[in-house]
């Protein structure tokens, strides 16, 4: 049979949490005795208030751990609402909460509350019944719950006003004199499952749209080389270690000063997170503004040390670093190394090797009055020069812990190149086998970049 809902107790704020006695149920169930009522703090759900349908006017407490709660707001001084048995969907009883006003279900609206039963004819806060916006209400409830489910109660022959309170967020509404206990507990599962589905689409669309804003920012942080009027060509390719990014802590440039000199660049930030990312793209602007600048060699390197010593989290973290700056000819370059491994060069009719790494200089970051010399290096007519991280020679081979190497590396381009593989060709290539070798996707960051200059290039 119904079961009626009863009155929570009202408690006004001038009585000094004094509780009033409770309104009368329905007839169907006992009245509270009134002078053995004792005070009750509207904050905390009253177990009087906060019981399974099923027990609801026996004076019985909830004490089987049931998975659903019911909040019912509904002002209605006649007591006519009455709530049929409600169960979950394995059988257990659903506790039902009541409040009188939008006040005091703020009070109950707990985080063990599943979904909100409320009447349409309820007035908002500060708001007369004759106010034009019918949902007032509505809209209130669903500001102060976002993440609840909501039903609408209605009367039946204002399905009109029902189905607008849908389309304003509830998930479904009912009519007052339906409230059968099979359909009302079937709804409340439903709207509880509707809900939780419309909060993961929600939080899945803003994962969506984050990480899309995210992939705009990375993508605008790689940079664009300024090789305007070179006659050299260029090639890159980047597969950060980090799951789902774009960019990793490895970094690199290219640019050509008004003098008709190409300075290459290529670094790496220890460590794989976002951090790392941010100061290896600190790193390679300030090693443009200072490349235009007219800043070369040990004076550049120095000025980059203090900007990382300045942007870094900690003492601990450091970074090596690779610069070339080509004469405008093309045929001779200065290199410099910072801890960091020597490019490769494949010179026309020659086999590709590593350039000279004597005399280089720490890696950015470990001493703080270090030196990095620049070594002059002959190039050639026509060449191919290759920068590359780490990344792409600590890769492991088959299932060991070997590793392919700075010597495997010149073997696996040297073939690549004798099979005829040539700019973005070669680097993809060299990437793809490099990440076969190890048996999948590499940990590390990877960045590689080509520059080529054909025979006869001025």
């Amino acid at each position: 049979m119904p079961v009626p809902i009863p009155r929570q107790r009202a408690i006004p704020a001038a009585e000094g949490g004094q509780a009033h006695p409770a309104p009368p149920y329905d007839t169907a169930a006992p009245a509270h005795d009134a002078t053995r009522a004792p005070a009750h703090d509207p904050t905390t759900p009253d177990p009087a208030h906060d019981r399974p349908a099923a027990d609801q006017g026996n004076g019985t407490s909830n004490s089987n751990g049931s998975g659903l709660t019911l909040l019912v707001i509904e002002d209605d001084p006649a007591g006519s609402l009455s709530v049929p048995e409600l169960l979950d969907s394995v059988g257990k009883p659903i506790r039902i909460r009541t409040a009188r006003n939008l006040t005091e279900a703020e009070r109950l609206l707990t985080d063990d509350v599943h979904c909100i039963l409320l009447d349409l004819a309820l007035p908002a806060p500060g708001t007369a019944e004759s106010d034009e916006d019918e949902l007032v209400a509505l809209q209130h409830v669903l500001r102060l719950a976002p993440r609840h489910a909501v039903l609408a109660l209605t009367g039946d022959d204002d399905s009109e006003r029902g189905a607008e309170a849908v389309r304003v967020g509830a998930q479904d509404y009912l009519f007052r004199d339906e409230l059968d206990g099979r359909l009302l507990s079937r709804t409340i599962r439903y709207a509880v499952e509707r809900k939780r589905a419309d909060v993961a689409q929600r939080q899945l669309t803003e994962s969506r749209l984050h990480a899309q804003e995210n992939a705009r920012l990375e993508r605008g942080l790689l940079p664009t080389p300024l090789l305007d009027g070179s006659p050299l060509r260029f090639a890159a390719r980047y597969r950060p270690g980090r799951s789902r990014a774009l960019l990793g802590g490895d970094f690199y440039d290219t640019v050509r000063t008004p003098d008709g000199s190409v300075h290459v660049m290529i670094g790496d930030v220890c460590g794989h997170g976002p951090d790392e990312a941010a100061l290896g793209v600190e790193l390679r602007i300030a090693w443009r503004a200072l490349t235009f600048a007219g800043l070369c060699g040990d004076e550049l390197l120095s000025t980059l040390q203090k900007v990382l010593e300045h942007e870094r989290a900690d003492d601990e973290i450091f970074a090596t670093l690779c610069t070339v700056d080509i004469a405008p000819d093309g045929r001779r370059a200065g290199l410099c190394l910072a801890g960091h491994p020597a490019p490769l060069i494949a010179r026309e009719g020659r086999l590709a090797e590593l350039l000279p790494y004597e005399d280089g200089g720490p890696a950015l970051g470990l001493l703080p009055r270090a030196r990095w010399p620049r070594r002059q290096v002959e190039l050639g007519g026509a060449w191919s020069l290759m920068l590359y991280t780490d990344g792409l020679i600590e890769g492991r081979i088959g299932q060991g812990n070997q590793r392919l190497g700075q010597d495997g590396m010149v073997e696996m381009v040297r073939r690549q190149i004798a099979e005829g593989l040539r700019g973005d060709e070669l680097l993809e290539a060299a990437v793809n086998e490099v990440r076969d070798l190890n048996g999948g996707d590499l940990t590390d960051d990877v960045a590689v970049l080509l520059l080529d200059r054909s025979p006869g290039g001025r």
